[in-house]
């Protein structure tokens, strides 16, 4: 969550874009992302 007493909109929009544009590097929430796909992939 942002402050947005702390924080603008603008930087807010900028931070989230740079959070959207990131990699995955994987690590330990890999297994996660793994069983929430195949769950997808059952229910398409």
């Amino acid at each position: 969550a942002f402050g947005a007493r702390v924080i603008g909109s603008e930087l807010a929009k900028m931070i989230v874009n740079a959070w959207l544009d990131a990699e995955f590097e994987g690590g330990r929430h890999q297994g996660r992302v793994d069983a929430i796909g195949a769950i997808e992939q059952q229910r398409i």
